[in-house]
């Protein structure tokens, strides 16, 4: 079974328009300039980005953030099976790897960056990747992809997506309304998404939710004892959320058969920002996804807009307390984490 990545909402731009760095550690009153040193964050991916640490080089130099290569350690790139042997490059998941190695850039510059290449896009793959970046010591990783339930899911979720002491994340999906794995397994974070824009108020942001993100009631894995949300007898997704609409996207650099920068949009933005918010907190090691349900005066409650029909509910719906499309908010720094 083959499955797709999340992220490709994008809108091509001459110089580096869409949110930077600072505009990310602003929104959710990040600690970047402090912490995330002797963390790693993987980003598992599907195919070959050859050009994937000269993109980096110039993202970060273009922010000021200090280089990460493989020189200086920081950077290291492997494919499945933990060596060089990389997979056939692809332009769209080259643009997917670009947005993820610029959005742990962008939220844990001091963080140490893994890039997983999967040889294809097929749930065994990517999920030996995963499986790969756990045994290489990653403290969090992020996984920018989906694809439809399905009854044996749980499978996969035993198999690649169960690894107590490393923080798993993964984008909810782009279509609204509805669910998919690996968002769905309960042995990770599902992250959803939404719109995010400057306002005159103290935080100095708002917050609504993005029409495109996934959401909704699994309908095969069971409900983990820390989901309390009572119109689901499974496990609802999302867990939490960050900046995902395409018309409030964020600076990403790829020239992969491509021109420089772009905006991108999609919950495969937020996946790797929340990887990178878990990564800066530093707890991976000792807490799971039920950490973030028993501290939730560490979000920022977004509690407007839908992403779909679904009567209303707060399945799909904005609500004040904890709802589908953004589980319980968005990090209010890193206490939640």
């Amino acid at each position: 079974m083959s499955i797709v990545m999340v992220g490709s909402q994008f809108q091509p731009n001459t110089g580096p328009a869409g949110y930077h760095p600072a505009d990310l550690q602003s929104a959710y009153k990040l600690p970047s300039s402090s912490a995330g040193s002797g963390q790693t964050v993987a980003i598992v991916d599907a195919f070959d980005d050859p050009n994937a640490e000269a993109n980096l080089g110039v993202y970060r130099s273009t922010f000021g953030l200090s280089p990460c290569t493989t020189a200086n350690g920081c950077f290291k790139k492997v494919d499945e099976n933990g060596g060089t042997h990389y997979p056939s490059p692809n332009v769209n998941w080259a643009e997917e790897i670009s947005l993820d190695l610029d959005m742990v850039s962008a939220v844990c510059p001091k963080c140490h960056i893994l890039l997983v290449e999967a040889t294809t896009n097929s749930f065994n793959n990517l999920g030996t990747s995963v499986n790969r970046a756990a045994t290489m010591g990653a403290n969090a990783i992020s996984n920018s992809y989906g694809g439809s339930e399905f009854s044996s899911e749980g499978s996969l979720q035993t198999s690649f997506y169960t690894h107590p002491g490393v923080a798993i994340t993964a984008s909810s999906g782009d279509n609204g309304y509805g669910t998919q794995v690996p968002a769905a397994f309960n042995t990770l974070t599902a992250v959803g998404g939404t719109s995010l824009k400057h306002a005159a108020n103290t935080r100095g942001w708002k917050e609504t939710v993005w029409s495109g993100a996934g959401s909704g009631c699994s309908a095969f894995i069971t409900k983990p004892s820390w989901q309390k949300d009572p119109n689901c007898s499974r496990r609802t997704i999302a867990d939490t959320s960050a900046v995902a609409d395409p018309n409030t996207g964020v600076s990403v650099y790829d020239t992969y058969q491509q021109s420089g920068w772009l905006v991108f949009g999609g919950t495969s933005v937020s996946s790797p920002v929340i990887a990178s918010v878990f990564a800066l907190a530093g707890n991976a090691s000792s807490i799971n996804t039920s950490h973030l349900y028993s501290h939730t005066t560490g979000f920022y409650d977004v509690k407007s807009g839908s992403n779909g029909s679904c009567g209303g509910s707060y399945l799909c719906t904005g609500v004040t307390g904890y709802d589908g499309p953004t589980g319980l908010g968005t990090p209010k720094s890193t206490s939640a984490f």
